[in-house]
């Protein structure tokens, strides 16, 4: 009999009320297994695939393993080990219950190494795309400490703080990126297709044309004549640009320039400085050791100037010195972060003030967003008003001077 999927709703240990899937042959199966792994049962109930969705699937698509399913998986997990469960059993059922069938593959692959005799730690680092260092690091410092069902739910909270921080990152950079490419569409439609009209229609009248129009004509001519290389030329650029990008040399100056731009550079900043604090104090609260946690940190910042910095400091760290003190010789942390950590480290707290900053950074992002999104709107709705507007003024202005023209 093929298996169906399920969606379930039961009671944990501690009272709280836990959702999820799993694939089983009848609902009387998902109840005992569900009884079996000492939830209290609320509701069972099947969900049915469309025939739209059974039979429409795209290869390349729908497998793609996000940080919200690890972020879901992380929290299972930990719910499950924190009500007993054993490390083993919680990945068997979690492989057959996850959404994602990469992900789900993924588990099932992990929990076969663990019952041949591998930590979790080993098994998850086999899969790096999908369990990056700070992840690895942090199962193992939560095995080391016998706390991995806490670890595993920092761990959540850390992926979720991640991605909202992208969402809001990326909602800043998608809407002005948007309008500019419809503004260059419209641009190059007017071009191509709606000045050539008029065009034959001045040339029909004879006369000399305002210089406004003249511009505007010759550009259509230049954009209809070399449309094809135009485009094969931006493609090549666009290409070349992207591989330089992907060098060491390329990441490094393009990260300095996007440090330097004048609207974005704020929020690019504060960003960099939200991750590397957020990182830090998720490694240092699950016991992973300083130098380790720079390491690793200097991977996830996601800039090179930031990586660099951190780098530096693990290096100076390293010959003694204390974690706050190489931060000052580095722009790209702001002296309240050094300072605050410096305090930490008096305190014994470092792991505290961390959360602090991330906490003040994140507030920061998000207020820079807002801010963005209402100063950006206007600017862009101008520019829009300023190049339809400019060329419907240009291709109109010899209308006014028609009645010359014609004599």
């Amino acid at each position: 009999m093929a298996n169906s999927k399920y969606a379930y709703k039961v009671r944990d240990g501690g009272g709280q009320v836990v959702e999820g899937q799993i694939e089983a042959a009848s609902p009387a199966l998902v109840a005992n297994r569900l009884r079996e792994m000492g939830f209290a049962l609320i509701s069972i109930e099947e969900e049915k695939e469309s025939s739209l969705q059974r039979e429409v699937k795209i290869p390349g698509f729908g497998d793609k393993v996000k940080l919200k399913d690890v972020s879901i998986f992380s929290r299972q997990f930990a719910t499950m080990i924190n009500s007993g469960l054993s490390l083993l059993r919680s990945l068997n059922i979690l492989g057959e219950q996850t959404e994602n069938k990469k992900l789900a593959e993924i588990v099932s692959q992990v929990s076969d190494d663990v019952e041949k005799g591998s930590s979790l730690s080993d098994a998850i680092a086999k899969h790096p795309k999908i369990f990056d260092r700070l992840y690895v690091a942090m199962v193992r410092a939560g095995e080391t400490g016998g706390v991995l069902d806490m670890v595993l739910m920092q761990l959540a909270d850390t992926i979720e703080k991640q991605v909202e921080l992208r969402a809001r990152v990326k909602s800043a950079m998608t809407y002005p990126v948007s309008v500019m490419v419809l503004v260059l569409l419209i641009l190059v439609g007017m071009l191509v297709f709606v000045v050539p009209m008029f065009e034959n229609m001045y040339f029909e009248l004879g006369g000399t044309l305002p210089l406004p129009t003249r511009i505007l004509l010759g550009a259509s001519t230049l954009v209809t004549k070399f449309v094809l290389p135009l485009l094969i030329l931006i493609g090549i650029s666009a290409f070349a640009i992207r591989r330089w990008i992907a060098t060491d040399k390329g990441r490094a100056a393009f990260d300095r320039i996007q440090l330097k731009l004048p609207v974005f550079g704020g929020l690019v900043h504060k960003t960099a400085i939200t991750r590397f604090a957020r990182t830090m104090e998720s490694l240092l609260r699950a016991g992973v050791p300083i130098l380790e946690a720079l390491e690793i940190t200097s991977e996830t910042v996601g800039n090179s100037v930031m990586e660099h910095a951190v780098l530096d400091v693990q290096s100076r760290v390293e010959q003694g010195e204390s974690l706050a003190a190489p931060m000052l010789d580095h722009n790209i942390f702001p002296p309240m972060v050094s300072q605050m950590i410096a305090v930490g480290e008096e305190t014994g707290a470092v792991d505290t003030m961390l959360e602090r900053v991330g906490h003040f950074y994140e507030r920061e992002v998000e207020a820079t967003v807002d801010a963005l999104t209402s100063l950006l709107e206007p600017m862009l709705i101008v520019v829009l008003g300023l190049t339809v507007g400019g060329m419907v003024v240009a291709l109109y202005m010899p209308m006014f001077n028609i009645v010359n023209l014609i004599e």
